[in-house]
């Protein structure tokens, strides 16, 4: 059980959140047609894609705390979020990852994937937030109409983004791939690094949408989706995981037997990938996704709180602090996933490491975080975007809500009411 401090920690964050929700619900503007949540701060007006579903997952936990009318307006604008998306859906199914207000009039990733120039689109989040929203209002019904766009949504990642060869989707480019300069993606090659990150995240998307096939009686379909994930699960265990490291790595695809002249004629390259040896918090996402093996799970356990990688007394550092690249610096466009402490990644390894039976590492990452944001309300009155592992001091960005929410998830995670 959570001693007084924790608990007023806890309450603390329930407040601040209670007292500032309403600036995260935003009123449609310019092409943003529906009810939308941002992630509040500088990202005022934006619709991100694994921004929104994260916010929604962290607010429907939250619900008996709002007032019926703030419950209401949560559900329209989480169903604002998904139906923003599909109504910037290009024909070849591609769905921007961000819809932004500027002075052009439609999304700027819209306008280069129609250009020819191929970026990254809508992260693997879409099919989650339905299921979520789903199964908070129990109905599946408001998406019915939507199962075709969701199919080509598939067909389109499949199409531009994954790799025939080792069986594992890439990151076209390194822009808004989620934890902005993540080493084994950014400054690389284009479509050259299938990143876990994007990989186990897709692992759930495709088991969800095959939820969602199941409840519109379209089994072929269930079926064929669950066959996709675990053929997905299968080149993830196979590509990704690093016995020697015990941890999972994302990996290079950009490699075949390059010939010249008469050389490179005998054994050629048969291996499918290599690994990127850097260790991110995003190789601990297979726990949270549920693909590890029990053999797995144990080992990666040790690793979210060792002192001379990831371990924080605030939580777990996004890049391990032995990494040469490791660095905590106050920076937008892309934001600072280099060793800072973000709640949503202490949030995805707490879950993680709970769904395994490590019941006690999870109530410490719990603790963990609540000191990290308890802590930030009481010095600063505020919730930040990002915060330095060691001190715990606020990077920048106050003001931002959204995953930080996620505190909140943990306590309920695991004492539900009785805390």
């Amino acid at each position: 059980m959570l001693d007084k401090k924790y608990l007023q920690y806890e309450k603390d964050i329930r407040e601040f959140v209670k007292k500032n929700v309403q600036t995260v619900l935003k009123q449609p503007r310019e092409f943003i047609r529906y009810p939308f949540i941002d992630p509040g701060s500088v990202y005022d007006g934006n619709v991100w894609d694994w921004d929104t579903f994260w916010s929604v997952y962290a607010l429907l936990s939250m619900m008996e705390d709002f007032d019926e009318e703030t419950q209401e307006r949560i559900v329209i604008h989480a169903k604002g979020n998904v139906q923003n998306f599909f109504d910037h859906q290009l024909e070849d199914g591609y769905i921007p990852m961000m819809i932004e207000v500027q002075d052009w009039p439609e999304p700027y990733l819209n306008m280069k994937h129609k250009e020819g120039v191929l970026m990254n689109m809508h992260k693997p989040f879409l099919c989650q937030q339905i299921c979520l929203i789903s199964d908070y209002v129990n109905d599946f019904g408001w998406m019915e109409e939507n199962f075709g766009k969701l199919e080509k949504y598939f067909m389109c990642y499949d199409k531009y983004y994954y790799h025939d060869n080792c069986g594992l989707y890439v990151w076209q480019d390194d822009i808004m791939i989620g934890m902005d300069n993540d080493p084994a993606t950014f400054g690389r090659p284009k479509a050259s690094t299938a990143n876990i990150f994007l990989n186990s995240f897709m692992v759930e998307e495709l088991n969800c949408m095959a939820r969602i096939a199941e409840r519109f009686g379209k089994t072929e379909a269930q079926a064929f989706y669950l066959e996709k994930r675990e053929k997905l699960i299968k080149a993830v265990q196979s590509e990704c995981w690093d016995k020697r490291d015990a941890f999972f790595y994302s990996v290079d695809v950009d490699i075949c037997t390059r010939k010249f002249d008469w050389f490179h004629q005998g054994l050629g390259v048969f291996w499918k990938t290599l690994p990127i040896k850097i260790r991110v918090w995003s190789g601990f996402i297979p726990l949270w996704a549920g693909f590890a093996t029990e053999e797995q799970a144990e080992a990666l356990s040790a690793h979210w709180k060792d002192e001379e990688t990831f371990g924080s007394p605030y939580g777990l550092a996004t890049l391990s602090k032995d990494e040469k690249m490791y660095c905590i610096a106050a920076t937008n466009n892309p934001s600072d996933w280099l060793g800072p402490v973000w709640t949503v990644a202490n949030y995805v390894v707490f879950k993680g490491l709970l769904r395994y039976g490590y019941r006690e590492d999870a109530e410490e990452l719990c603790r963990r975080t609540l000191l990290l944001l308890g802590e930030d309300l009481e010095k600063t009155g505020d919730l930040h975007e990002y915060y330095d592992p060691l001190s715990g001091e606020p990077v920048m960005n106050g003001g931002f809500l959204n995953w930080n929410i996620l505190a909140v998830n943990m306590v309920r995670d695991l004492y539900g009411d009785d805390k």
